[in-house]
């Protein structure tokens, strides 16, 4: 083994230190920059990855509560108009309601005009019949013509006792 032989072991470190240097000085000037510059250029994009990851989050973010502010917004204006649309829906019932009584109140008093007029009639043409019934029924008991007004009035007469 060479590396045991003492008398070749002083070049063996010399060669050994200059072979140390010449590489250092290699890496040193070529391949260590190299590796500096990536290492730099890494360290930046990932830098500017972040900076932008967190700039999205924050878009993302805003955005979001602006999903959520236009959300409420719009839930607000359709309460507020279901609220119109109900109020509305509740003003026409209302109309149509007050419409209906008024139009049965009117056609409930016709109706109770045409009822006393025809109760009218139907009294006073049951007058005239128990008039002509009652002078009938004189004439035939007694034989003679009874006088109309007094027929007439022993009807009257008879009407208001019953009452």
């Amino acid at each position: 083994m060479p590396q045991l032989v003492f008398a070749d072991y002083a070049p063996q470190v010399v060669w050994l230190a200059i072979t140390f240097v010449a590489l250092y000085l290699i890496l040193s000037r070529l391949a260590l920059p190299g590796i500096a510059r990536v290492l730099g250029r890494r360290e930046s994009q990932l830098k500017g990855d972040i900076e932008g990851a967190e700039r999205l989050k924050a878009e993302a973010e805003a955005t979001l509560a602006a999903y959520h502010k236009a959300m409420t917004e719009a839930r607000a204006r359709a309460q507020a108009e279901l609220k119109q649309a109900a109020a509305e829906m509740a003003a026409e019932a209302s109309r149509r309601g007050a419409s209906f009584a008024a139009d049965a109140n009117a056609k409930t008093k016709t109706a109770e005009r045409a009822i006393a007029a025809a109760k009218t009639a139907a009294l006073a043409d049951i007058r005239r019949m128990a008039s002509a019934a009652a002078g009938q029924l004189v004439a035939r008991l007694s034989g003679g013509e009874p006088d109309a007004a007094e027929v007439s009035a022993a009807v009257a007469a008879a009407e208001r006792e019953r009452r």
